[in-house]
């Protein structure tokens, strides 16, 4: 049976200095608990809504308009991959950030989740200064994941997501903006892309910039899966 829904506060505008409001998903109350315990002890974060599972999430994420879900796998009703797609995937007007936390390392089900289009993952005995950090850089726009970690992920089911017939050119792309994205797919940092193109790291992030808005990404796990996506790495 899954828990009761609670939100604890109204939807509001967000503004520059507003705290990340935060949607806590878990069907097990007591790590629920804990989270919202964690978060809401923080002076930039607030905990807008907890519920038990995927379909509460949905309807509260869509109530209550929060920065970022904290969505666990495994829940009743509609499991935590779905609830991600309906919430962040391709094709929602306004996808919401989410951050999976699993008890799953590298497993199937974190890739399912970040390919519904998740921001990113953490295990759930990671120490509270992970999940706050990862509330954080998810809020902010960018994936949670190192790239060593994304490239291995993806790489680890790149059969599946390379399409099985030929697909269009990438044609919006420069030639250098390719290149850059194919070293992010390869796993690659800003830095480590910096010194492969002998250029400043500055000029990395306006490529990465470009790139993402080019081809209506997320963020760099979204340009992961799209570079195996089009078979640009393997």
């Amino acid at each position: 049976m899954s828990a009761p829904v609670s939100p604890t506060s109204p939807a509001s505008p967000v503004s520059p200095v507003s705290p990340v409001r935060v949607l806590v998903c878990d069907d097990q109350a007591l790590i629920r608990t804990g989270f919202a315990t964690i978060i809401d002890a923080q002076p930039d974060m607030e905990v807008v809504g907890e519920c038990g599972d995927g379909r509460a999430a949905i309807d509260l994420a869509r109530r209550l308009n929060p920065d970022v879900v904290v969505m666990d796998v495994r829940m009743p009703v509609l499991d935590g991959i779905e609830a991600t797609r309906q919430l962040a995937g391709a094709g929602v007007e306004q996808p919401v950030k989410v951050l999976v936390v699993t008890t799953f390392n590298l497993d199937e089900y974190v890739y399912e989740a970040l390919r519904a289009g998740a921001s990113g993952f953490l295990l759930k005995d990671a120490p509270p200064s992970q999940l706050l950090h990862g509330i954080r850089t998810v809020a902010t726009g960018a994936a949670l994941l190192a790239p060593e970690v994304t490239r291995q992920l993806v790489g680890k089911y790149a059969a599946r997501i390379r399409p099985a017939q030929g697909v269009p050119d990438d044609v919006a792309l420069t030639p250098r903006e390719m290149e850059v994205l194919c070293l992010i797919a390869n796993g690659q940092s800003n830095s480590e892309i910096a010194v492969t193109l002998v250029i400043s790291p500055e000029t990395v992030k306006t490529y990465v910039s470009r790139i993402l808005t080019k081809l209506d990404l997320r963020d760099r796990v979204q340009a992961v899966v799209y570079a195996y996506r089009r078979g640009l790495v393997t």
